[in-house]
């Protein structure tokens, strides 16, 4: 499989789906999906830096799964805190720039820590941004943005009418990264799941039934070969 390095997309988001599925399916528990899951984010972000991409946002830990048992959100929490601290000298290494989107103050100290620690030792790295959603939801975002611009209209700081989709984007999360070219879900289910709904308006779709954790380098680089055939036409007609 050959890539037109030329036409390679700026920014890929990745639903993360299947962990559990691939773990039944194995008949191992789910903290055994999630751990192999773990295995295929390092092994997915290391062929996105050797293909060169810039951006690679991965839905990690959404607003709802705070839902879940508190048995294994403890196992995902503590999982999230031994990955982070185990892949910093990783990127490092891989020139790898670490950040992440989402409301983190729900986590624990411990992994808010961790987290900035990652930042910081890594924002000077010019590679591969490694994106992670972490205690995200798209609306709650949204929600987030429009009640900071009604503040800034309500103290003065601008007026209604400055309100257009680049002011608005400027509060969200994302404000310094482009908007996803390509959007990837595991797992074989069409839902986009809270993720990224701004951003995705123009974003094109590539699902697969193969679960996360069996995702590796050949498939990713087909879901991108896939992508270089689609004509991207933002609402224009082709002439």
């Amino acid at each position: 499989m050959i890539l037109d390095k030329k036409n390679l997309p700026k920014h890929i988001a990745i639903i993360m789906d299947g962990n559990g599925r691939w773990a039944k399916s194995k008949k191992l528990p789910r903290l055994s999906g999630h751990k192999a899951g773990v295995k295929t984010v390092r092994r997915i972000t290391e062929a996105c830096s050797k293909i060169g991409l810039r951006h690679l946002a991965l839905f990690t830990f959404s607003s709802e799964n705070w839902n879940r048992t508190s048995s294994e959100v403890n196992a995902l929490m503590k999982l999230l805190l031994n990955s982070i601290h185990n892949e910093i000298k990783r990127m490092i290494k891989n020139n790898v720039r670490f950040t992440f989107i989402g409301d983190i103050n729900k986590f624990s100290t411990a992994i808010q820590n961790e987290l900035l620690d990652a930042c910081e030792k890594t924002k000077n790295n010019s590679g591969l941004n490694l994106n992670l959603a972490l205690s995200y939801g798209g609306r709650q975002e949204i929600i987030t943005a429009t009640k900071k611009l009604f503040k800034k209209i309500s103290s003065g700081q601008i007026n209604i009418e400055d309100i257009n989709e680049f002011s608005f984007s400027q509060e969200l999360y994302t404000k310094n990264l482009p908007n996803p070219d390509l959007l990837i879900r595991t797992g074989g289910n069409y839902r986009i799941s809270n993720f990224l709904l701004w951003q995705i308006a123009y974003s094109e779709f590539y699902i697969t039934n193969t679960f996360w954790p069996a995702f590796n380098e050949d498939k990713l680089i087909e879901a991108i070969m896939e992508f270089q055939k689609r004509e991207r036409r933002f609402g224009k007609i082709n002439e």
